[in-house]
């Protein structure tokens, strides 16, 4: 079995409840600075959508900790979405942009994302794995 190298890790933890007053004061103005289409009709279908804003929120910023930028100039809001697995319900990483640019500057192959959520809080893990056939 081969080996991955790992590139980077990021966890982030996001109290629900701040997620539900922001979308409350913002709205639709926060929902479209940070989620894509789709991850806003994700959430907006579930009876409690703060707690999935949350959750999509935190993996964004877990990613851009795993690529060691935070969410910067390099890598943006909108430069990844959260994707669900129709069949599993795995959450999954797709860059698109400037996030798929700084993927590939550092040779990343594959991002690997874990979502949790209570009625509190949200937290998400991720692992960015280098793409080794390019070495």
């Amino acid at each position: 079995m081969a080996s991955a190298r790992i590139l980077g890790t990021g966890i982030d933890l996001v109290e629900s409840r701040r997620m539900q007053e922001v979308i409350e004061r913002w709205g639709a103005r926060f929902k479209d600075k940070v989620f894509l289409p789709d991850e806003q009709n994700y959430c907006d279908a579930k009876a409690f959508p703060c707690h999935h804003y949350a959750a999509r929120f935190a993996a964004k910023e877990a990613v851009s900790k795993a690529f060691g930028t935070g969410i910067s100039l390099h890598i943006n809001w909108l430069d990844m979405e959260v994707e669900r697995d129709p069949e599993s319900g795995a959450p999954s990483i797709r860059l698109i942009g400037k996030g798929l640019e700084l993927a590939r500057h550092h040779h990343a192959g594959q991002i690997l994302v874990s979502l949790s959520h209570t009625h509190d809080y949200a937290v998400a893990s991720a692992i960015v794995v280098a793409d080794d056939s390019t070495h």
